[in-house]
């Protein structure tokens, strides 16, 4: 038992025979010695009691952080032990799940209903020691409800927030109107009249789904030594290019979560005409606005995302012909090159005569990331015993829940137009 609990059933008894005591007209000298001591033993209970209680909320804030960092990081231990292989297998030939794998999918079943076996998103990330175009990554640490969907994600790169949510809808309520300050015009004036607090909420809604469909052959079911990095790494790839497109370009319908780019108006986004070349001073006006609005404290804290043709125009124009320098090493100088993300998936190509695209900038004011692209439990992958029996083979189907918006439209920008 708790030394505070004690203490406080002690107090209640002591409380008890007090009001017995004090109900007496007159008392005769052993209660009233018994009175002195027992309300002397109540006054220094109370200095213990707020000791005990104070000494037991350190320990419980102290197991609590044990408690949260070691189901963190069990979950991470189980999913890195996830074999994708044991998956494709029990959807073959319905072998049973065993080890961290079954751990895994029968947690994920008690978090949501699932029509195939659910796989986490973390198992589809890049592992330590796998080889990709890139190099050889680190693996990224999932931290709680928030985490990395993939490292190399664009819509990361630009400052978006990525999450994933158990099961539910989600809302982010964002504040757009709150203090204002005022001088009295005078000794007995009032200062300024208040304004509303007001917020406006940013939904996130389960209502899109995507699917990605993979086909296996039996001979590659077979070659169980590259079978497990191949189907997460086509898996991650073809879920990634889909997810990066429907945030920034999505049209919000057959099916498609409105993108920001694509619902630049509905969002009350400004957008801004360029139709000139792109350059550093295109990019410094965009840069000045963030700056006047509050939204960034220098160009430092602005991110761009630029398609391949726009950095072939700035590389290939000079700023200053005597020194050499192009536009875009002025325009890196201000604004760092690990800033801008070059994509030909987010954005349109180029159209029109010349050819023209958009840009789009964004900032994280505040440390609050300027779009959330949020993902539901895990990924949903079914089994199609039927469209392959004939040869062997294996169709998995996998389904993916996931929504876009904005918190501050303040902090993004769209550039159209620039050549």
């Amino acid at each position: 038992m708790l030394e505070s609990t004690k203490i406080q059933r002690r107090q209640s008894e002591i409380r008890q025979q007090l009001s017995e005591l004090a109900g007496k007209s007159e008392p005769d000298e052993t209660e009233v010695r018994s009175m002195e001591a027992m309300d002397s033993e109540y006054r220094s209970n109370e200095v213990r009691l707020r000791a005990a209680l104070i000494a037991e909320d350190d320990e419980r804030r102290s197991a609590a952080d044990v408690l949260e960092n070691r189901s963190g990081n069990e979950w991470q231990d189980l999913v890195a032990g996830f074999e994708l292989r044991q998956v494709a297998l029990n959807l073959d030939e319905g072998r049973v799940l065993d080890g961290k794998t079954a751990e895994v999918v029968t947690e994920l079943r008690n978090q949501g209903g699932y029509r195939g076996i659910p796989v986490p998103y973390e198992a589809l990330e890049t592992r330590a020691g796998e080889t990709v175009a890139s190099g050889v990554p680190d693996p990224v640490s999932t931290r709680g409800l928030i985490d990395r969907l993939f490292p190399d994600s664009v819509t990361g790169r630009m400052g978006g927030r990525l999450i994933n949510i158990a099961a539910g809808e989600a809302e982010w309520p964002v504040t757009t109107a709150g203090a204002t300050a005022g001088w009295a015009d005078g000794e007995t004036a009032n200062v300024g009249d208040p304004t509303a607090f007001q917020t406006v909420d940013r939904p996130l809604k389960p209502t899109h789904n995507l699917g990605v469909q993979m086909k296996l052959t039996r001979r590659s079911l077979k070659q169980t030594a590259g079978i497990e990095q191949a189907v997460r790494s086509d898996l991650r790839r073809a879920i990634q290019v889909e997810l990066d497109k429907a945030a920034f370009l999505g049209t919000g319908a057959n099916g498609q979560p409105l993108g920001v780019i694509a619902g630049a108006s509905t969002y009350g986004i400004t957008e801004t005409a360029v139709n000139a070349a792109a350059s550093w001073a295109v990019f410094r006006a965009a840069v000045t606005r963030f700056l006047t609005g509050n939204a960034a404290t220098g160009p430092g804290n602005v991110r761009a995302l630029i398609r391949p043709e726009i950095w072939d125009g700035l590389e290939g124009t000079l700023f200053d012909s005597g020194s050499g320098l192009t536009e875009w090493d002025k325009l890196t100088r201000a604004i760092p090159a690990g800033n801008f993300a070059l994509t030909n998936n987010a954005l349109a190509a180029p159209s029109g005569e010349p050819a023209a695209s958009n840009v789009l900038l964004t900032t994280n004011a505040g440390g609050e990331a300027p779009m959330i692209l949020a993902t539901w439990g895990a990924v949903d992958l079914i089994r199609d015993p039927f469209s392959d029996a004939q040869s062997g083979g294996l169709r998995l189907t996998g389904l993916v829940t996931a929504d876009v918006t904005i918190t501050r439209p303040e902090q993004l920008e769209v550039l159209t137009g620039v050549e």
